[in-house]
């Protein structure tokens, strides 16, 4: 489940600082029956239950502390803003289409946004996926724009700005989907435009003049390096 605080800090630079202090202490009120991460004004809710309807008494407990919480601090749950997803390995009839906040119902959303990952029911990444594809066509646009005027090393420079630092961006949860060789198709496009090559050519010769690593490369590196960091060694 997620929802959006209501709280703004507006032109404040201790604004943040004191927002996030005045919401602190919200997991507090919840984190005996679920977890809870907050990220700035984006707060989500975990909930981990395999029966249907001790799923939906669990929400509406939670809704209801939160509710209690938002009172006591004097502020308001935007309902508008808040939606929760049932995640499942696949579609099913064991699916909740709402769930009740006092007098308002809450819709299953299909989807939801969590920190730039596009997160489906059923974990299968192709919404993030055609979404980044959309950037990264944005970016390709760019660099055939540029081609001309610019050098090899510039045009080099502008992939890594727009294309890469968007592709690697949670790699190491969807590098291995299926839907990512659509990732890859317009890495190849964006390494032939840089090379200013024929779009029969072979990548795998300008990956390595080029020390671009491929896709499903820089999936594995990108795991390996969070593996190591999470053991310590980094």
């Amino acid at each position: 489940m997620t929802t959006k605080n209501p709280a703004t800090c507006a032109g404040s630079i201790l604004g943040t600082l004191f927002f996030l202090l005045y919401i602190n202490d919200l997991p507090g009120s919840i984190n005996h029956i679920c977890t809870s991460t907050l990220f700035a004004d984006d707060t989500n809710i975990i909930c981990t239950q395999l029966n249907r309807n001790n799923f939906k008494d669990e929400i509406e407990i939670i809704l209801q502390e939160i509710t209690k919480w938002f009172k006591a601090n004097l502020l308001q749950l935007n309902l508008k803003k808040t939606n929760f997803t049932q995640f499942s390995a696949k579609k099913g009839n064991n699916v909740l289409n709402s769930t009740l906040c006092g007098k308002n119902s809450i819709i299953n959303s299909k989807s939801t946004d969590f920190l730039g990952l596009i997160l489906n029911e059923t974990l299968s990444w192709k919404l993030h996926i055609d979404k980044l594809c959309s950037k990264l066509n944005s970016a390709c646009f760019l660099l055939r724009m540029v081609s001309s005027p610019l050098m090899q090393q510039n045009m080099k420079s502008i992939y890594f700005s727009y294309f890469h630092s968007v592709m690697t961006y949670g790699v190491i949860f969807w590098g291995n989907t299926t839907d990512g060789n659509n990732v890859f198709k317009l890495q190849k496009k964006a390494v032939r435009l840089i090379t200013n090559s024929d779009s029969r050519t072979s990548c795998h010769g300008l990956f390595k003049d080029l020390s671009i690593l491929p896709l499903k490369s820089q999936y594995i590196l990108s795991l390996a390096l969070f593996v190591v960091k999470k053991n310590g060694n980094i």
